[in-house]
């Protein structure tokens, strides 16, 4: 029984750690934070598919990189709720390969587009009107289908024929 706990946190630390490195990695290609976001850490959102230490992986992962890249406190508290919240409909759904991308992407949709909006003060306005949040749900939105639909199923092929070796849970 310990040696199951111990490897369920063993899970979650180095999800959490590769998380944080592969955020750094995009950060400096300035594709991390802002208005258009293409964060390749995002990619393993699918993980929960393979094992339910990703969950608190993931979270900890988006925490600590929001914290340490320099967002503010209300990207790192909503932003990572978001990365949780995707992560658990990434697991409710792992029955279903390719719609376990989905949650992830719905998840940063519909919080993101507020904290860039309401915490970061980013106004996008056409004609004297402000389409912020759908202007940002669509800029997120793209760079969410593209880490987690594409490359979080390019990496779910992968992984799934070592399903059994990798995730021993």
């Amino acid at each position: 029984m310990k040696t199951k706990k111990l490897l369920f946190i063993t899970y979650a630390a180095i999800i959490a750690a590769i998380y944080v490195v592969l955020t750094f990695i995009t950060q400096y290609f300035g594709l991390a934070s802002g208005t258009i976001q293409v964060r390749l850490s995002e990619l393993l959102v699918i993980l929960p598919f393979f094992t339910p230490a990703a969950i608190p992986g993931l979270w900890l992962g988006c925490l600590l990189a929001n914290f340490l890249t320099g967002c503010i406190l209300y990207d790192v508290i909503f932003g990572s709720l978001a990365t949780l919240l995707g992560a658990i409909g990434t697991y409710l759904l792992r029955k279903h390969k390719y719609l376990c991308t989905l949650p992830p992407v719905i998840a940063n949709m519909v919080i993101v587009p507020l904290v860039l909006r309401y915490a970061y003060g980013f106004i996008f306005e056409y004609a004297g009107k402000d389409f912020s949040i759908p202007f940002y749900m669509l800029t997120v939105g793209i760079g969410e289908i593209i880490c987690c639909c594409v490359l979080g199923s390019i990496l779910l092929k992968f992984l799934s024929p070592y399903r059994n070796i990798i995730f021993k849970t």
